[in-house]
């Protein structure tokens, strides 16, 4: 072997005779190895990178699948709620709508927006029957204030006045709201034949309770004309 081989081998010939290895660099053997490992994962990462990313993916998250991704659409486009929350907020909305619609009904009378209890020719009639009467149910209240006050005066007299009017008051609402009921169930019967008319005369009474103008929805008839 010549020197210049024994060299590249990493043997130097010493003074004395004696061939000894140089030790070879770690560096030397493991730095090809290294760079052949991370050359492809740093390719594979800059080609990964290079990707675009869906607009609609959020970030940080997997892009959806393409059905998702349409179904997501025709929701934003139909105006469908995108969560719960807005779910609530609409029907919170929808709820104040209907409210008042219903208020604005109960003031002029229109059925399409009034509540379930009003609806119905029944209904309207009832509340025209009773609207174009005198009854003195409506008189109630302020009766029943005037007997109050009368029955505080701390006069005997006055007191049994009070009671007596009191009395009188209560015997003259039962007899009006006996006959009230009878010609209401008589034109009933004569006008609405097939119609349902359960709660129909309780309606009518509940009605005579109330002063004129405090009645909803209000009077669409004027006292002494005729439904």
């Amino acid at each position: 072997m010549s020197l210049t081989d024994a060299r590249r081998c990493g043997i130097v010939p010493h003074r004395g005779g004696v061939h000894a290895r140089q030790p070879v660099p770690l560096g030397f053997v493991f730095r090809s190895r290294s760079k052949e490992e991370k050359a492809p994962t740093a390719k594979v990462t800059a080609d990964l990178s290079k990707q675009p990313r869906d607009p609609e993916a959020p970030k940080g998250r997997p892009t959806p699948k393409r059905s998702e991704a349409q179904g997501q659409r025709r929701r934003a486009s139909s105006g469908a709620p995108q969560d719960r929350k807005e779910a609530m907020k609409r029907q919170r909305e929808a709820r104040r709508a209907d409210l008042a619609k219903q208020r604005e009904a109960l003031a002029s009378g229109d059925e399409r927006y009034l509540p379930a209890r009003d609806k119905g020719p029944v209904r309207r009639f009832v509340r025209d029957f009773v609207d174009s009467r005198f009854c003195i149910a409506e008189f109630f209240l302020p009766l029943a204030v005037v007997i109050l006050v009368l029955s505080m005066v701390r006069v005997a007299q006055l007191q049994n006045i009070a009671l007596l009017l009191w009395l009188g008051v209560i015997v003259l609402i039962v007899v009006d709201s006996i006959g009230l009921s009878i010609r209401l169930k008589k034109q009933l019967r004569e006008r609405f034949p097939n119609e349902p008319k359960r709660g129909a005369v309780a309606y009518g009474l509940m009605r005579t309770l109330q002063m004129r103008r405090l009645r909803l929805p209000k009077p669409q008839v004027k006292r002494g004309e005729r439904p």
